[in-house]
């Protein structure tokens, strides 16, 4: 009973976390703290981290389904231009690959881009700046996060393996540029300069993408895991012709036929 009131609770709080991911967003978007990134490292720091990897996090699971179904067109198109393979008009396996090598990519190099040098000193100089930042940064995240969340129903999925690993490059991308952010001699721009300023700044992109991804790549391998050990998982998951059947909540359904003994 425990389990069924605290998962009802759960599922009553899951929309607020779409609004707190907005909230947070213009939180940091506005003023003060909006101010406060074109002067301190830290902040700025902050700034990106939740515009890049935890407001798009809160908003992906607040939303769930309608956010991935919205996902679901452009990635339809995507799939066009990738090509399809497969049997019965599905999208195959390396056509969804090559979706999810994309979506990685495009928030890799967006992380990467947002903070080099030149970007940084930009910020503190050109307010404007930071609108753009937030616009590319979330759609980015949030196109990462519907894969590392599921995928909606039309759409075809990789390995969990596969997504773990994608969240783990992606947490490893923004780990590699704090530590290189952190061992810096010179300041990253004019305005941003104190040692114990830039530390606790690298510290932000250390913590933040680590509470986000590692719940994420430990919850996929250990799922993974338990369908590896699993000896019934086939019978579950397929019909007659092989297709999957899901039942509530994404929970697969035993096979038609089968029946439970009566009591």
């Amino acid at each position: 009973m425990k389990g069924v009131a605290m998962s009802m609770m759960l599922s009553r709080l899951r929309p607020w976390l779409a609004v707190a991911a907005v909230v947070l967003t213009l939180v940091m978007l506005l003023p003060p703290a909006g101010t406060d990134a074109r002067h301190y490292a830290f902040v700025q720091a902050l700034q990106f981290v939740i515009f890049a990897v935890a407001a798009p996090a809160l908003f992906v699971v607040g939303a769930g389904a309608r956010v991935r179904a919205v996902a679901a067109w452009p990635a339809a198109i995507t799939r066009r231009l990738l090509g399809r393979t497969g049997r019965r008009g599905q999208p195959g396996e390396a056509a969804a690959i090559r979706l999810v090598a994309l979506r990685l990519l495009a928030f890799m190099a967006l992380v990467v881009v947002w903070r080099l040098p030149a970007a940084t000193r930009a910020l503190t100089t050109n307010p404007a700046l930071a609108l753009l930042e937030m616009v590319t940064l979330a759609a980015a995240g949030v196109a990462l996060w519907v894969e590392l969340a599921g995928p909606a129903r039309d759409e075809p999925t990789v390995s969990r393996p596969l997504r773990a690993a994608m969240a783990a490059l992606s947490m490893w991308t923004i780990w590699i540029i704090a530590y290189i952010t952190g061992m810096s001699s010179g300041a990253s721009s004019s305005a941003l300069g104190s040692v114990t300023d830039k530390q606790v700044g690298v510290a932000i992109m250390w913590a933040v993408p680590a509470v986000c991804f590692v719940p994420v790549i430990y919850a996929l391998m250990i799922s993974w895991l338990g369908e590896r050990d699993d000896p019934d998982r086939e019978l579950r998951q397929a019909d007659g012709d092989g297709a999957p059947l899901t039942g509530f909540a994404g929970a697969p359904r035993p096979p038609r036929g089968w029946r439970l003994p009566r009591s």
